[in-house]
């Protein structure tokens, strides 16, 4: 754990050189913000350079001057609360899907060990991301994700960042279904999977979605945290008592029959082990497993948010953060993705709770619990893709709050996520397809976009190192994100 605070601790410390010392899907934190300057004029592009306006520094007790980059007033948020938060927007339901794209590539045991560090991989590339949206907030006073493309790049590009994130939050409603339907399925012990999700649909998520004060739901955001704990402590405990351990071959080398909870479990979502180990992950098809961390860490259209929220919100602080979450993140990711896979190898579900037995009373718990925090975690989801789909189809004002818009709207794509949801059965497949693409352009690409071209607009010296790992990250995301794709598909 150590080590990998201080792999991201250091990548904050280079992007960060020259300055001062001094997103489930959003933070039910209180903001309480000022921004005290902002460093372009405000009509034009035109930069401004900071260190030729002494009024925009902040003198401490007649101390040496700090560099305005930490002049945005933060929030009342604590780090201990923004760590929470991010980890919570972090690890979701999507993790229980990773195990499957180990098996994308490998069926030995010791195709764990490469996965583990693709996992630290990716979410230290993730982290350094994170890190570098909530400086380009800091040097562009930008608010959210659109606008601090808007502030570096240009707003004339502005939909491209606009319909990524809107289109992501739709394939986050749709594995959403598909996860609601497979665990509502297995819950009331029936294979009718499209009549569960209707069910699901009508009764539940379309009176929820057409909730307009969301506010009521925030605390029960906390479920996902309890539920995805839980769920991860049921997998070790079922790992280690070999409830699911295929039985040993007789002595003329016949296989007896699975018993006990194995025994319930059909024969193409038990255990099976092969000799691809290790040496698997320098096939194509590891970039799955790749392409579907992009989805796994994705918090990103929220960086701005945790940057502004942050108390005292200076860069080190924040880099705390990021530091500290994605390292906690990693450590959770990489256990659950590896126990689920050293349980049931190859054969691993696109949601690995499917691969236990609906006897199985501890999964049975996890089931109830990833149900009840997806069913309420959705309209929170529904609501900022139905909105950004409304918003940048450019809706006239007074037509948004017609209720009649608003709702045919609601049942209109509800209707075409449940379709969808219905004919897809693999959650992997879009976990995987929508990181390789929007993933990896909202994660690896846009903020190196947006970083590179803030530190050039603004003449920023000392930043050569971080622009570096920043385009190189981008680089390596457009080629996986581009190979994975294709493996997906092909998968």
């Amino acid at each position: 754990m150590k080590g990998a605070i201080g792999v991201l601790v250091l990548l904050a410390s280079a992007v960060n050189a020259q300055t001062s010392s001094s997103p489930f899907l959003r933070s039910p934190l209180k903001s309480n913000l000022q921004l005290r300057h902002r460093f372009r004029e405000p009509t034009t592009t035109k930069w401004i350079d900071p260190n030729s306006i002494p009024t925009l520094l902040n003198i401490r007790g007649g101390g040496e001057a700090s560099p305005p980059t930490a002049e945005i007033s933060g929030g009342t948020a604590t780090i201990p609360n923004e760590v929470f938060n991010l980890v919570k927007a972090i690890v979701g339901v999507g993790v229980l899907s990773l195990p499957a794209g180990i098996a994308a590539f490998g069926n030995a045991p010791s195709a764990v060990l490469p996965a583990v560090i693709l996992i630290t991989t990716i979410g230290i590339l993730s982290g350094f991301g994170f890190a570098i949206i909530g400086k380009v907030c800091a040097y562009t006073g930008a608010r959210s994700y659109r606008e601090a493309w808007d502030l570096s790049v240009g707003p004339s590009t502005g939909w491209l960042p606009g319909w990524s994130t809107t289109m992501k939050t739709s394939l986050a409603c749709l594995s959403f279904s598909m996860v609601l339907a497979d665990t509502f399925s297995s819950l009331l012990g029936t294979d009718k999977r499209t009549e569960v999700l209707l069910g699901v649909t009508l009764l539940i998520l379309l009176p929820l979605c057409w909730m307009k004060n969301l506010a009521s739901l925030a605390p029960f955001s906390l479920l996902g945290v309890i539920g995805m704990a839980y769920t991860g402590l049921a997998m070790a405990v079922k790992y280690l008592d070999g409830s699911y351990k295929l039985p040993l071959p007789l002595e003329d080398g016949t296989m007896p029959a699975a018993s006990g909870l194995l025994s319930t479990v059909a024969s193409n979502l038990q255990p099976s082990f092969g000799t691809n180990g290790w040496q698997s992950v320098f096939t194509p098809k590891s970039l799955i497993l790749v392409c579907m961390l992009s989805t796994a860490y994705m918090a990103h259209f929220n960086a701005p948010k945790f940057y502004l929220e942050l108390e005292n919100n200076t860069l080190p602080r924040f880099n705390a953060v990021v530091a500290i979450s994605f390292t906690i993140s990693i450590l959770l990711i990489a256990s659950i993705a590896s126990i689920g896979f050293l349980t049931f190898g190859s054969n691993c579900g696109g949601l690995v709770l499917n691969n236990y037995a609906s006897g199985d009373m501890w999964m049975a718990v996890s089931r109830v619990a990833v149900a009840v925090a997806l069913v309420f975690s959705y309209p929170l989801a529904f609501q900022g893709c139905r909105d950004g789909i409304i918003d940048l189809l450019g809706v006239p004002e007074e037509k948004r709050g017609n209720d009649g818009f608003v709702n045919g709207v609601t049942i209109a794509l509800l209707a075409v996520v449940t379709l969808v949801a219905a004919i897809l059965k693999d959650v992997s497949f879009v976990l995987a397809f929508g990181g390789a693409t929007l993933g990896n352009a909202l994660t690896f690409v846009y903020p190196a976009i947006m970083y590179s071209n803030v530190v050039k607009k603004q003449k920023r010296e000392g930043e050569t190192i971080g622009v570096l790992v920043a385009q190189v990250s981008a680089v390596l995301g457009t080629i996986m994100g581009a190979i994975g794709a294709k493996m997906a598909l092909e998968k």
